[in-house]
């Protein structure tokens, strides 16, 4: 078994890693296929140093998306209640019911926040009330809201 050489790709290789990734492969490969066609080029000490530096600021940009998520999570758990209008017949049946386009669209419109419809889990609303909604705001920030369903 022959020493490995590390690398850093410049753009995405099937079944090695994705570009900017650091890797390991064998020293034929790495000179007679990945450096040659500017795939990869050879990892020093300045270059990992780099790649710390872009992850740790990834990280960072990470976390800001994260915080902003929680903070909308709180700014929608204090609005409390979002009431919408739909129209109702007998014994309180919708007329069609309430999906996650009508909770964003209410959503952007009381709060000004855009929620993708995506993640927003609705629970099959077809008569008037108040039932809990969740909305996935980041994949560790779900806020749990409630609407109710009103005659109009």
């Amino acid at each position: 078994m022959g020493k490995r050489v590390q690398l850093v790709l410049n753009e995405d290789v099937r079944k090695l890693g994705y570009s900017g990734d650091l890797v390991e492969v064998a020293p034929g490969y790495a000179r007679n296929y990945l450096i040659p066609k500017g795939i990869a080029y050879r990892a020093t000490p300045g270059v990992l140093k780099q790649i710390e530096h872009r992850k740790a600021e990834e990280l960072k940009r990470l976390e800001g998306i994260k915080d902003e998520a929680a903070k909308q999570k709180v700014a929608l758990q204090t609005i409390g209640t979002f009431r919408i209008e739909q129209k109702a017949g007998e014994e309180d049946m919708l007329f069609g019911r309430v999906t996650s386009p009508d909770v964003a669209e209410l959503i952007a419109n009381i709060s000004g926040f855009e929620i993708d419809k995506r993640g927003i889990d609705i629970p099959d609303i077809r008569k008037l009330g108040t039932y809990s909604v969740d909305i996935k705001l980041h994949p560790e920030v779900i806020a749990t809201v409630k609407v109710e369903v009103v005659p109009e």
